[in-house]
């Protein structure tokens, strides 16, 4: 977690190549770990309007979002309901491989 005032007095500031190397790392990885809500609120969206978009209800959502495990097809279908597209990679050691698909 980065304090507030921290991240308003470096907002004051140019940044230098280390510092903008460095956000842009707390950035990604932030982004790596968000939740199905958290990724939905990025998106601009409520839970009602991404129900409607895949016919069931708001509580069917919620619950969704809620789960440890889910189908990829589920979470296939959630995210072009936010208008984005699933990829699925594997990673074996340092080799990263972008499955088809699925």
């Amino acid at each position: 977690m980065k304090r507030w005032s921290d991240i308003k007095a470096k907002s004051r500031r140019k940044l230098t190549a280390a510092e903008q190397a460095e956000d842009a790392g707390w950035v990604q990885r932030e982004l790596a770990e968000m939740s199905l809500r958290e990724v939905r609120e990025l998106a601009g969206k409520t839970q009602v309007e991404v129900a409607e978009a895949l016919q069931r209800t708001q509580s069917q959502l919620s619950k969704l979002e809620r789960r440890d495990d889910a189908l990829l097809s589920s979470l296939r279908d959630y995210i072009h309901a936010l208008g984005g597209e699933l990829e699925l990679v594997a990673v074996i050691g340092d080799l990263r491989i972008r499955l088809r698909g699925v």
